[in-house]
């Protein structure tokens, strides 16, 4: 374990920021070709709920109608909403101040705007699969690849009270010319203004257009400005979106993992090399010596006839650990999607969609895990332990869905899932991941189980009294908090990048954190697993489990500390939309660390009972 760690620590530096693989079919345009701009969505930090900008009753609606862009599950369930619009784009032409339209707004519908700018909501357009971004750090020299941007723009200003919509855009594309004489866009840049007199447009110390003073009209105008670079290429127009500002925090992370990995790893190694071995010895004796050392010793060797006695709620336990499995294997998936960078921000949903789907074909193997356990713990309905294994835990997460849809539909966002959404998710759940966990139960079921290294007992033996340090609650707390202390900084980063709308890409700093969380969780239960042993209580199927999961509630502790401490959300909706998310994050992310520290408890005492002689 330390060698792998050792080799893990010198590699780290090639794949740890998961450099973004571009797709293999750029799209080229040349002089006089018109490149279509979408209007998506307005999102806020504030209230968490997005709305359609294509809906909002105070922008231009396109001449010929409003059109819905197809979308992918991931983009529909993130509540983007692609449409249409008239903004003309036509490459190697410039226009300056160029009308779009005039939008009669009444009292209303401006104090509606208002509200909006007030909550800072912000913008997102889309020119070749661009964002519209936001210039975080100009310069004024001509590489533009050192600056770094946000993927919106602001939806107007409020200051002294009053708010003042952005009824200008200066669009400023970005392109390289190739070989043959082909235009690749690499760059979208909005510069938005306010105007009270669309004939002062893009002039300086100009009145600002007003809103949520009673009825008004907006006239909006853009200008566009084709920019030829040579400091970005296409193939990394990404990366001003997906500037790391501070790695070293990262590094200092993977340190801080690392050193806490080491110490349980050489605790482990001194139990396993030093302990164990020295019991095992004691314990291969011959028979006359073993009853004596039986009647008189202590430890984890007296609990053998017990040790594999069936817990109690095996019919619960089984499906937990089912779900969680399937649940791994839809992060692990992803996970390596995204190291590889076939997932990345120009696939837009794709983390989503791609999760949803391995989800849903994971189905199998949750069917053939959870058939599997339940069948060593020698359980014997085998019917009703595949329908909770395929309803338990979906059923959880679809009524969260279900009943946070309520409440952002309520509110009109665009991140309510619409009914053909949700039919198509619940075909999803009973038409493929069920028929997949029952054909993978009925594998399970259908395999032999090797036999369990020694016989359990007709009798239970007596548990003694146990201390207060290996009490359950006690023991889920020191093994919950070790491994959180592990990825504390990235569930940090992570939670910023979900709610504070900025794109997470760090993937390689990720994989390294699960990495090293996996080898955190596993010693860990092995560990309070062979203190528990050693004194004696044998009831080790559940306490892997939770103790191992316990983790999660950490998260969920520290996303009520983000909620208050960093996030400017208000309101009981947002708050609403915010833990409703944190539970199912926090739900699969527990599913999947008790699997693992299970699995690995349930391996290591296989082998260790395995090593000693008992007739």
């Amino acid at each position: 374990m330390l060698a792998a760690l050792a080799i893990l620590l010198l590699i780290a530096p090639i794949f740890a920021h998961a450099f973004y693989v571009p797709g293999v079919m750029p799209k080229a345009y040349h002089v006089n070709d018109v490149v279509p701009l979408q209007v998506n969505k307005i999102i806020s930090e504030i209230t968490q709920l997005p709305f359609a900008y294509g809906d909002l009753p105070f922008v231009c609606i396109p001449q010929d109608g409003k059109k819905l862009i197809v979308l992918n599950l991931g983009e529909v369930l993130k509540g983007d909403r692609l449409m249409n619009s008239d903004y003309k784009l036509i490459v190697g032409h410039n226009t300056h101040c160029q009308q779009l339209c005039t939008v009669s707004v009444s009292a209303e519908e401006s104090a509606q705007a208002k509200e909006l700018i007030e909550k800072d909501y912000n913008v997102e357009w889309i020119v070749d699969n661009l964002p519209g971004a936001t210039v975080l750090q100009a310069n004024n020299s001509a590489d533009h690849s050192a600056i770094s941007l946000l993927p919106y723009f602001a939806l107007g200003i409020h200051k002294d009270g009053k708010a003042y919509i952005h009824n200008h855009a200066l669009l400023q594309i970005l392109y390289e010319t190739t070989t043959k004489d082909e235009k690749l866009i690499v760059g979208f840049e909005v510069y938005p203004a306010s105007y009270a007199d669309p004939k002062s447009c893009e002039k300086e110390d100009q009145p600002m257009k007003e809103v949520g003073a009673g009825k008004t009209s907006i006239t909006y105008t853009y200008s566009v400005i084709w920019k030829e670079t040579k400091s970005i290429s296409w193939a990394l127009r990404w990366e001003r979106y997906l500037k790391i500002v501070e790695p070293r925090i990262h590094w200092f992370s993977i340190s801080n993992s690392l050193v806490i990995t080491l110490f349980l790893t050489s605790m482990t190694g001194m139990i396993m090399v030093r302990t164990l071995k020295r019991d095992i010895r004691a314990y291969n004796t011959d028979e006359d010596e073993m009853v004596a050392m039986d009647e008189d010793s202590i430890g984890w060797k007296l609990c053998h006839g017990d040790v594999f006695r069936p817990p109690k709620y095996m019919l619960l336990l089984a499906p937990l650990l089912g779900s969680g499995a399937q649940c791994l294997v839809m992060v692990v998936a992803t996970l390596v999607l995204s190291i590889l960078g076939l997932l990345n921000p120009s696939v837009r949903g794709g983390w989503i969609s791609y999760g949803v789907g391995f989800y849903v074909v994971a189905g199998c193997v949750a069917g053939y895990y959870s058939s599997r356990i339940y069948k060593i713990m020698e359980g014997q309905q085998w019917l009703r332990n595949t329908i909770l294994t395929t309803t338990l835990v979906p059923s959880i997460l679809y009524m969260i869905v279900f009943v946070l849809d309520l409440f952002v539909w309520a509110q009109q966002s665009s991140s309510a899932i619409p009914f053909g959404t949700f039919f198509a998710l619940i075909v999803m759940w009973f038409g493929v991941s069920t028929p997949l966990v029952f054909a993978g139960a009925v594998v399970g079921a259908k395999r032999p189980v090797p036999d369990n290294p020694v016989r359990t007992h007709q009798i239970p033996r007596q548990i003694p009294d146990q201390p207060w340090y290996l009490q359950l609650p006690v023991c889920m707390a020191i093994g919950g908090l070790v491994p959180f202390a592990v990825i504390f900084i990235e569930v940090l980063f992570l939670f910023k990048s979900i709610w504070s709308d900025q794109y997470y890409y760090m993937f390689g700093f990720l994989a390294l954190a699960f990495f090293i969380l996996v080898i955190t969780t596993v010693e860990t239960a092995i560990m309070i697993t062979y203190f528990t042993l050693c004194n004696e209580d044998y009831r080790w199927w559940w306490r892997s489990f939770a103790v191992s999961a316990s983790s999660g509630i950490y998260v969920f502790a520290f996303s009520i500390f983000h909620y208050f401490s960093q996030l400017k959300a208000v309101g009981f909706t947002s708050g609403v939309v915010y833990f409703g998310h944190t539970v199912m994050i926090c739900i699969i992310y527990g599913l999947c660390m008790g699997t693992i520290g299970f699995s690995a408890t349930f391996a290591f005492i296989r082998k260790i009972y395995a090593a000693v002689k008992v007739d």
